[in-house]
């Protein structure tokens, strides 16, 4: 009879317990040897690794010689976010194609620049002949980030020249990805839903030459291809601010040291994907929304301070939802006053609540950010403030446009490609070693011990 190894047997467990056994290590020897676990200190800063020209996040500044939290800001190639996106909307246009050259080329296009780009976009939106029937619809996959990882890896076979990491080909490349996630995202997800989760209907729409990146993500999510100007405009808004943040974050660091191999650009882009599935990093807005559902289920009167404070103080105290301790989508690495991103999408978010006639809830999220740090600050030591991060909103504007809880994540990546792609050229333009940072062995040294004198206690 053939064996099951697709579930943990007793066996297995038996040898998990030896791994946790002998791979536990003291905590106390990162404070003795001075290692700082996540890269970070023990003041929540991090450890320089590396230089970028992409972003800058600052979130203090010198009072009298001393580092002080400050509203947090968000630079991209020098720019302010908040100075780009009030652009943006006052010139009531769409901007994550301008972002993504920015990003790529250090400079914003004139006119005539950007017409060229978006034409160049919008004719790499394509995938090769049968990859949505021989990739996409052949294997469904659970998880789209699963799905978007091996559609990834799966155009390295359809391209002739995908090891050339010359910065042309390399751009090149990137550009293509950048162009294609939304298509791979959006039929991943039609079908997982046909396949998988067995919906009665299963559509294909191409992308529209004419439409923006955010246009075309809602123009072939729905089956009547219908969107408002508010919901395009704010989705475009997410794009711009989740395009970027910082060469040291989790899955842009890792695009710096998969770079830093040799290796080709779907790999390094894979294993950024396998970075940013992590509910850690991109999967945070998720744990907002199931924070919410359960919040609502369990709090009666949304307009009562008292009783939504309580409810905050019970997941502090590790007795409601997953009774993991955590406000989600409150409290950041880096931001502790504010994070500037949260605050540029809030007034949008309003106002998309409004048009989805969603006010109530989007006054419960004020609530919310607003008892949240006290709740926080009161229950815990902290050597920082909390704030909303840009994932407490995120979520919800998800929601809202319709977008199904399956994509949230895979939406991350379609806005983060453009900071990956800038970060592997960077990388390949100024990076001349292999990134290998140190690791102290902290084991005993031990004597081989011959097979037939060795017990189980061993």
């Amino acid at each position: 009879m053939k064996k099951d190894y697709s579930r943990v047997t007793p066996q297995i467990e038996a040898l998990a317990d030896l791994c946790t056994a002998d791979s536990r290590i003291d905590p106390a020897l990162y404070v003795q040897h001075r290692v700082n676990r996540g890269l970070r200190d023990l003041n929540g800063n991090g450890v320089l690794t590396g230089l970028t020209e992409i972003s800058e996040i600052t979130a203090k500044k010198l009072v009298d010689g001393q580092s002080v939290p400050c509203a947090g800001e968000l630079y991209y190639r020098g720019y302010d976010v908040r100075r780009l996106t009030a652009g943006f909307i006052a010139d009531d246009r769409f901007g994550f194609e301008e972002i993504i050259y920015l990003l790529l080329f250090g400079r914003l296009p004139d006119a005539k620049a950007l017409r060229a780009f978006n034409e160049l976009l919008s004719g790499c939106r394509t995938l090769p002949s049968s990859f949505v029937r021989d990739v996409i619809m052949k294997s469904p996959s659970r998880d789209m980030m699963n799905s978007l990882a091996r559609s990834v890896l799966m155009l390295y076979s359809y391209d002739s020249n995908a090891d050339d990491t010359s910065i042309p080909n390399v751009l090149r490349q990137c550009l293509q990805l950048i162009a294609t996630f939304p298509l791979l995202s959006v039929y991943g997800y039609q079908a997982y839903s046909y396949y998988i989760r067995g919906n009665d209907s299963f559509f294909i729409h191409e992308p529209d030459p004419a439409l923006s990146t955010s246009e075309n993500i809602l123009h072939m999510l729905r089956l009547n291809n219908k969107f408002t100007a508010l919901e395009a405009k704010i989705l475009d808004l997410s794009l711009i601010l989740h395009a970027e943040h910082g060469g040291g974050n989790n899955s842009s660091f890792t695009t710096h040291v998969v770079t830093s191999s040799g290796t080709d650009t779907y790999s390094a882009v894979a294993a950024a994907l396998g970075s940013l599935k992590g509910p850690k990093h991109g999967g945070a807005n998720l744990k907002v929304c199931g924070m919410f559902r359960d919040m609502k289920e369990n709090v009666r009167d949304w307009e009562d301070r008292d009783e939504i404070e309580a409810y905050l103080q019970k997941l502090v105290n590790r007795e409601a939802f997953d009774k993991a301790g955590l406000i989600y989508g409150i409290g950041h690495a880096i931001y502790s006053v504010s994070d500037p991103r949260a605050q540029i999408f809030k007034g949008f978010v309003e106002a998309l609540s409004v048009e989805k006639g969603l006010e109530k809830e989007f006054a419960l999220y004020s609530a919310v950010e607003e008892l949240a740090p006290k709740v926080i600050v009161g229950s815990r030591k902290m050597y920082k403030g909390v704030s909303a991060n840009v994932d407490f909103y995120s979520g919800f504007v998800y929601t809202m446009l319709d977008i199904p809880e399956e994509l949230f994540t895979p939406i991350f990546a379609i806005a983060r490609i453009a900071g990956w792609s800038a970060h592997r050229i960077e990388e390949l333009i100024n990076g001349s070693k292999i990134i290998r940072p140190a690791y102290m062995a902290v084991s005993p040294r031990r004597e081989y011990v011959p097979l037939d004198e060795r017990t189980k206690a061993d």
